[in-house]
């Protein structure tokens, strides 16, 4: 996956960050444990201990704001071991309403804190949402099922096999999209599909 952002998405690519430190990660596994009886998922351990997160580039051509160049994925952007336990962590006094040992990993909403995205659980991958029911049925068993059909859509597609938002590359960014009905006004003339 590295690899293809490198070459197609170089702006995507920059906006990995590096492994989390092994600090990090074992505080993240300690803070679950403590307040939720859980450690981390060994595939999230694996993942953070690749890449830390993301930080978004600036796009000099994005007068709108319209790109985040840290939303990769088809379900928004990598989120680092310490915002992955923001909305995980009961707070004080409150219990868990997850109902499942999860840990969110991915969110399509940054910036004022998640509230909705994707979780690794032991039962496999699936959406959460703060809204709705916190952590629904998986949609994938793994998290390397997950990642594998995501690299599956880029390099052979078809393009909507994750969806119905289909991969596409506008100012260096990997972006996930509908065709009909875009959101994106000036990016949308830069926007060329992935297929």
């Amino acid at each position: 996956m590295t690899d293809w952002l490198a070459e197609h998405a170089p702006t995507s690519y920059a906006s990995l960050l590096p492994p989390a430190t092994n600090e990090e990660i074992a505080t993240a596994d300690s803070r679950l444990r403590r307040h939720l009886g859980f450690g981390l998922p060994v595939e999230l351990d694996a993942l953070w201990r690749l890449c830390g997160g993301v930080e978004h580039q600036d796009i000099e051509a994005d007068e709108q704001g319209e790109i985040f160049s840290g939303e990769f994925f088809p379900d928004g952007l990598l989120l680092s071991p310490a915002k992955a336990l923001a909305p995980c962590l009961p707070g004080p006094g409150a219990e868990d309403f997850w109902g499942a040992e999860v840990v969110p990993w991915l969110t399509g909403d940054d910036e004022d804190g998640p509230l909705q995205g994707t979780y690794i659980g032991a039962r496999g991958v699936g959406k959460w949402s703060f809204e709705d029911n916190p952590a629904g049925t998986p949609e994938y068993p793994s998290m390397a099922l997950y990642l594998e059909s995501v690299h599956r859509t880029l390099t052979a597609g078809p393009a909507n096999l994750m969806g119905s938002n289909v991969p596409g590359l506008v100012w260096g960014c990997l972006i996930w999209d509908r065709p009909q009905g875009s959101w994106l006004t000036d990016a949308a003339a830069h926007w060329s599909p992935v297929h």
